[in-house]
């Protein structure tokens, strides 16, 4: 290929130097005893250059037993110090960051140490019984396990283990030598899907993706040095550690406040106390929020805006996020493949409010006809009426490496011609505004009818003495399947009668949404992300009707 310049400098230079960690290198020059991270339990604060030498001592660590370029270094942490330093410390040897959710099994974990052969394992003390069993259960051992007793409640590590404080004693807190060549395209940061639809996949993430995101995070907000984050939901997954968790706040040079647990009350005092800018969390957590802000006020007029990701704002609910805590909402909607890919600002709400928004900056979104035997053609668009419904598809070459680490099978039926195919349905309007309906693996064909249980549980919803529900399926001889709701009451009262006096007079379910079994439940299950978990409810659905516990309409 012919140029009209000379592009070797340019080609070396771009493709060796443009990292996430030479980003936060330019900053710990520039911002050198600025805080880039606080820890309010502790007390404690790093200043990017303090931050830079601390993981400095872990990279030199593990850099002494061998651990090298393209190395996996596993975590299963809660939002700490430990995370960050589990973050930047590999990238400085070339090796790959790997966290997964701390609420896994011993047998989830097990599968991903296996998949995955890291050659370290980091693990929160709090979780110390299912770190034991899970590498008890894998076949792989890791090379190095360490415990992370951020509650101080061990005297020493389990036998074979090691704690944090012990393993990095004595290191050396200068930079590590570069003994390796940096490419834009290494795999530095490897995430799990929340799996909530099965066992979690293998999401690898190159230097280039990490720049972008944090990139998409900074002109989006925007986030400038002057900002203060906070993730009210944990950092393992994409919408923590990159709406405004570790890369792109500590990549713009601004402070992140480490929030380990989410309670409505430490938040608000936290934001007040702290001075923070941008919270992070799911709607639901907005939820308890607001209720906490209108009983026990605080002043939080230093937030310049509260991000969402997870699932739809209802419109309703959006007034009340925009008058009690900010008028600047955003919602983002997205997958852990891609990062967010529509986006709704707080120009757009609350009119928009129930749709995700549409594309952001660098990336496309369509919606495409949905065949049984086939895939879809990118140009095979359903028409923007908002009514036709199709598949949402998404190109976002800045944000993902269009693969699953080592899954040929999946990587196939999920990316095609630089696109990748989500599995959800939705329409879309003239503007492109896209509204996600539901699932495709979580429809319901009942009578002939497709029905997603988004629509029906948005519905529920708007139910004053409903506080949640969720919507799923049991086989039926005449129906082929019917529909189920679990309803979380607001008060004790609620019976399953007035649930569906509602459903059948709601203006927005035609009369095969509406549902056959109900039954009122105090909790059902969700990841750690705030996504409901469907498949999960739709085997429980089949014990309830076997036990005689739905009640039919």
């Amino acid at each position: 290929m012919s140029y009209t310049y000379d592009i070797t400098m340019f080609k070396e230079t771009f493709e060796s130097e443009y990292t996430w960690l030479n980003g936060f290198m330019r900053n710990v020059l520039r911002f050198k005893h600025k805080t880039a991270l606080f820890d309010p339990l502790s007390g404690k604060k790093w200043s990017y250059n303090r931050l830079n030498r601390e993981c400095n001592k872990f990279a030199n660590a593990m850099k002494k037993d061998g651990i090298k370029k393209s190395d996996i270094v596993f975590n299963q942490l809660y939002n700490s110090p430990y995370f960050v330093f589990c973050y930047i410390s590999p990238q400085k040897l070339g090796a790959i960051a790997n966290p997964a959710n701390f609420n896994l099994s011993p047998g989830e974990t097990a599968e991903i140490i296996n998949h995955n052969k890291p050659a370290v394992y980091v693990y929160d003390s709090a979780i110390t019984d299912t770190a034991v069993k899970a590498l008890e259960l894998a076949e792989h051992k890791p090379k190095i396990v360490i415990m992370a007793d951020y509650l101080k409640k061990y005297d020493k590590a389990p036998d074979g283990h090691i704690k944090y404080e012990d393993y990095v004693k004595g290191a050396d807190d200068d930079n590590p030598p570069v003994d390796f060549c940096p490419h834009i395209y290494d795999e530095v940061l490897r995430l799990q899907t929340s799996g909530t639809t099965g066992t979690p996949k293998g999401v690898p993430l190159n230097n280039i993706n990490e720049v972008l995101s944090a990139h998409d995070v900074i002109m989006h907000f925007p986030l400038s040095p002057y900002d203060k984050t906070m993730n009210m939901t944990p950092w393992f997954h994409r919408g923590g550690i990159h709406s405004g968790g570790i890369t792109p706040t500590l990549y713009a040079g601004g402070e992140i406040v480490i929030m380990r647990d989410f309670h409505p009350k430490t938040t608000l005092d936290y934001v007040e106390k702290y001075g923070i800018t941008f919270l992070i969390g799911v709607p639901s957590v907005l939820g308890l929020l607001t209720t906490r802000q209108k009983k026990h006020p605080k002043d939080i007029s230093s937030l310049k805006g509260i991000i969402t990701m997870g699932s739809p704002l209802e419109t309703q609910e959006c007034i009340r996020f925009q008058e009690t805590l900010t008028p600047n909402i955003f919602n983002g909607y997205g997958t852990t493949e891609s990062f967010w890919n529509t986006f709704l600002r707080p120009q757009d709400l609350p009119e928009m409010s129930g749709t995700a928004g549409r594309s952001c900056t660098d990336d496309e979104v369509r919606i495409v006809k949905v065949y049984e035997d086939r895939k879809a053609e990118p140009h095979e668009l359903v028409p923007m009426d908002n009514r036709t419904e199709g598949e949402i598809i998404i190109k976002c070459p800045a944000k993902s490496t269009y693969c699953y680490v080592d899954n040929e099978e999946v990587t196939k039926e999920k990316f095609y011609r630089g696109w990748m195919y989500t599995g959800d349905i939705g329409t879309w309007d003239e503007n492109q505004f896209v509204t996600v309906a539901g699932r495709k693996d979580d429809m319901i064909i009942s009578k002939g009818e497709n029905i997603y249980p988004a629509r029906i549980e948005e519905a529920i919803n708007t139910f004053d003495r409903v506080k949640e529900c969720i919507v799923t399926s049991v086989p039926d001889k005449t129906r082929g399947e019917a529909v189920v709701a679990y309803v979380i009451p607001e008060d004790d009262d609620l019976t399953v009668g007035e649930v569906l006096e509602f459903c059948k007079n709601s203006p927005n379910l035609s009369k095969y949404q509406i549902p056959r079994y109900f039954r009122l439940i105090k909790s059902f299950p969700m990841t750690a992300t705030g996504k409901k978990q469907h498949f999960k409810m739709k085997a429980q659905a089949r014990e309830d009707i076997a036990n005689g516990l739905l009640l039919r309409k």
